[in-house]
C-alpha cells in the first residue's frame, strides 16, 4: 500500500529518482539548490568508514537581521558559515572558521544559545578518539580540550550538548554506554577519575567523581548496554530522554537522577530520538526501520510509523507545523526535600522555556482544540519522511465527531494482555489514589485520569524548586551539586529515592555482544555486571515495554521521498524551511510553501541565469 501509494506521488516515475518538492496540505515544499552548503569544491564526499555529517545552528542577533550561523562537519574537517537560507545563495567561498583535524574526526556539536552573541559563540565538538572541545568559530580561538588524554572515556562521542538554561554545564554521551556532565570552568584531572556511587536503579546508575578539589567529570551516567546513540532534553530541560544500542529508550528526572519510565525497540538499536515541543510526547527510531510514538504521561508506545526501507537516523519535531492544546500544567508536591534540594543546585531557569510558552489555558473552552503533531524523519534509505499525530490516536475516547484522518488504528486504547500500565518508577504508582508525595519531580498521575488535560510538568514542582529556578551564571552552577554532595556525603544521596520495581517488567537486552567502555575503578566496573542484566529481548515483545504491532495505531507517512544519493543523517525544521544532509557532505534547504519566492526574486536580480529547482 505504501509503494503504490508513492508510486502515485511520483507520478509514475522511477522510484529512484530524486526528488526536488513534495506536496503536503500545506503546499509545496521546494528544494533551494542555491541554498545548498558544502565544502567550498562541493566535490561529494567519499563517506566510506567517516563519522555522519551532522549540523548545528545559532542566532547570534547581529543587526543586519542575517544573524543565523550553521556550523557541519565532513570527515576530518568542520566548517562555520553565515546560514542565508530561503534569503540569499549560500557563498561557499566565504567560511567564517574552518578546520581540518589529524587523527581523530568531529563526531557531533552543539551552540550555547544562552551566550552567543555576534562577537563570540561557545561551540562544543565532540570527536572519534573520545574527546571533547570548546571552540569560538567568531574569534577562531579554541578555548579548552576536555579528556584530552582519553583517561575519563576512550569511546567515541556519541552526542554533546549544553545543559538547557546553563552557560557552563554540559553532557557528553560515549559509545561505552557512558554519560558525563561537565563544568567548562573545571579541569579534567591528570590521572583517571575515581567514581563513588551516586544513585543506581534499573540497568543504570550513577557515579560522583571522587576528589579532594572539584574536578570533571562532575557526573557519570552508566545506562544500558552497548552504544548510548543519542539523548535529548525535555523542552522544559528536566527530563532526559537516551536511546541505546540495547534498544530502549530511558526517560530520566535529569535534577533528581531517577528513572521515570522505558520502552523497548521492535528489533535492534535505537539510533535516534526527539521530544515534542510540549514535552508530552517522546518519538524514536532506529534499527527496526520504524519511529515508535511513545506518551510521557503514561508510559507506553501510542503509536508506530512505517514508512522507511532501512536505519531510521534522525527523527524531529515540526514546531512550526504543529498545532497543540493548551492546558495547565498540573502540580504535584514532592518529597525526600533534602535529596531534592541538594539536586537543585543545577539550579538552570527555565522561565522561558517552550514548555511555559505552551501550558497556558484555554479560557473559551476547556476541551482540547484541534491537536497536530507534526514530525519528520530521515533514515539509511536516502528518504524523508514526514507524519502527522493526530487526534484519533492521541485520544481515542472522544467523540466520533471530531474531525478523524486516515491514520490506521488498531486496538490503539488497550495494553497488551497481562501487561500494567505503570506511570512512575514507585511501586505503588499503579493506583488512581497516588498524588505524587513519595516520588520528587515525577509524574503519578492515575492513567484514568485524561490524557487531552494532562502535561508532564511536575519535576521539582516544590516551592523550594519554583525559588531555586532562577537565571544562574557560569562556574557557580556545577560546582555546587559537587561541593554539596562532598560535604554531605555521597553515601545518604545513594539510598534516597529508590523504588522496589517488582511491578514493573524488567527491561530486556538486545542480543548482541557490545565492548565494556574504558572504567576507571575496579570497583565501578564490578557495579556495572550487577546493574546490566542480559535476558532474552523476545519476552518483552508483548508487553508494556514493547507492544505487538496489531496492539497499537500503525502510522502512514504523509509523503515519502526519496531526496539523496547517501545515506541522509540530518533533519532540522526552521521556520521558513526545512534542513536535510546526506552523508556526502551537502546540506540541503527546502523552502516551505511561500516562501521559495524571497530566493527566487533575489536570485534574478543579482544573476539573470539563477533558477530554483
Amino acid at each position: 500500500m505504501l509503494n503504490s501509494k508513492m508510486a502515485a506521488e511520483g507520478g509514475g516515475k522511477e522510484m529512484n529518482e530524486i526528488k526536488t518538492q513534495f506536496t503536503t496540505r500545506e503546499g509545496v515544499y521546494k528544494l533551494l539548490t542555491h541554498s545548498e552548503y558544502s565544502r567550498p569544491n562541493r566535490v561529494p564526499f567519499n563517506s566510506q568508514g567517516s563519522n555522519p555529517v551532522k549540523v548545528s545552528f545559532v542566532n547570534v542577533n547581529d543587526q543586519s537581521g542575517n544573524g543565523d550561523r550553521i556550523c557541519f562537519n565532513v570527515g576530518r574537517e568542520l566548517y562555520f558559515y553565515i546560514y542565508k537560507g530561503v534569503r540569499k545563495a549560500a557563498d561557499l567561498s566565504k567560511p567564517i572558521d574552518k578546520r581540518i583535524y589529524k587523527g581523530t574526526q568531529p563526531t557531533c556539536h552543539d551552540f550555547n544559545h544562552l551566550t552567543a552573541t555576534a562577537e563570540s559563540v561557545s561551540l562544543l565538538v565532540g570527536f572519534s578518539a573520545g574527546q571533547v572541545q570548546l571552540i569560538d568559530p567568531i574569534k577562531k580561538e579554541t578555548s579548552k580540550l576536555f579528556n584530552e588524554e582519553r583517561l575519563i572515556d576512550k569511546s567515541r562521542v556519541t552526542c554533546v550538548k549544553w545543559v538547557p538554561g546553563s552557560e557552563s554545564l554540559f553532557l557528553v554521551s560515549h559509545a561505552s554506554g557512558n554519560m558525563y556532565l561537565y563544568n567548562v570552568e573545571h579541569t579534567c584531572g591528570t590521572t583517571a577519575p575515581h567514581y563513588q556511587l551516586l544513585k543506581q536503579g534499573e540497568n543504570y546508575s550513577v557515579h560522583t567523581c571522587k576528589s579532594k578539589s572539584t574536578r570533571n567529570p562532575l557526573l557519570k551516567w552508566t545506562v544500558g548496554e552497548g552504544a548510548l546513540n543519542e539523548f535529548a532534553f525535555s523542552p522544559d530541560g528536566k527530563f532526559l530522554a537516551c536511546v541505546s544500542q540495547d534498544g530502549f529508550l530511558r526517560v530520566f528526572n535529569f535534577d533528581a537522577v531517577e528513572l521515570h519510565g522505558t520502552m523497548k525497540s521492535y528489533f535492534g538499536g535505537l539510533l535516534c530520538v526527539c521530544w515534542s515541543p510540549d514535552g508530552k510526547y517522546i518519538v524514536a527510531g532506529g534499527e527496526d526501520d520504524l519511529v515508535t510514538v511513545w506518551s510521557f504521561l503514561d508510559c507506553r508506545v501510542i503509536a508506530r510509523g512505517h514508512g522507511h526501507k532501512s536505519w531510521v537516523s534522525v527523527v524531529a519535531f515540526d514546531h512550526y507545523t504543529t498545532s497543540m492544546e493548551e492546558s495547565d500544567p498540573m502540580e504535584f508536591s514532592g518529597s525526600d526535600e533534602d535529596f531534592q534540594d541538594q539536586m537543585l543546585h543545577f539550579g538552570r531557569d527555565r522561565a522561558n522555556s517552550t514548555q511555559s510558552r505552551l501550558s497556558k489555558r484555554n479560557s473559551t473552552d476547556s476541551r482540547p482544540v484541534s491537536v497536530t503533531y507534526r514530525f519528520g524523519s530521515v533514515g539509511q534509505d536516502t528518504q524523508l519522511c514526514l507524519w502527522d499525530l493526530t487526534e484519533d490516536i492521541l485520544f481515542p475516547h472522544l467523540p466520533l465527531s471530531r474531525t478523524r484522518t486516515h491514520t490506521n488504528v488498531m486496538n490503539a486504547t488497550s495494553p497488551p494482555a497481562g501487561a500494567t500500565i505503570i506511570t512512575n518508577t514507585s511501586s505503588n504508582a499503579t493506583n488512581g489514589n497516588n498524588s505524587g508525595a513519595n516520588t520528587p519531580g515525577i509524574n503519578s498521575l492515575s492513567t484514568s485520569l485524561p490524557r487531552s488535560n494532562s502535561l508532564p510538568h511536575s519535576a521539582a514542582t516544590t516551592a523550594t524548586a519554583n525559588n531555586t529556578n532562577k537565571a544562574s551564571s557560569g562556574g557557580g552552577i556545577g560546582s555546587g551539586i559537587m561541593d554539596s554532595a562532598i560535604a554531605t556525603g555521597v553515601s545518604k544521596f545513594a539510598t534516597l529515592s529508590l523504588h522496589d520495581r517488582k511491578e514493573r517488567h524488567h527491561e530486556k537486552d538486545h542480543k548482541r555482544n557490545h565492548s565494556m567502555g574504558h572504567i576507571s575503578s575496579k570497583s565501578s566496573d564490578k557495579l556495572n555486571l550487577l546493574t546490566k542484566t542480559k535476558t532474552d529481548p523476545a519476552k518483552t515483545l508483548g508487553t508494556l515495554l514493547c507492544p505487538r504491532m496489531e496492539d497499537v495505531p500503525l502510522l502512514e507517512p504523509l509523503i515519502c521521498k526519496k531526496i539523496a544519493h547517501e545515506r541522509l543523517t540530518v533533519l532540522i525544521f526552521l521556520e521558513d524551511c526545512l534542513v536535510t544532509a546526506c552523508q556526502e557532505g551537502f546540506i540541503c534547504t527546502w523552502a516551505r510553501p511561500g516562501k521559495v519566492g524571497l530566493l527566487s526574486s533575489q536570485n534574478q536580480a543579482s544573476s539573470p541565469s539563477g533558477t530554483v529547482v
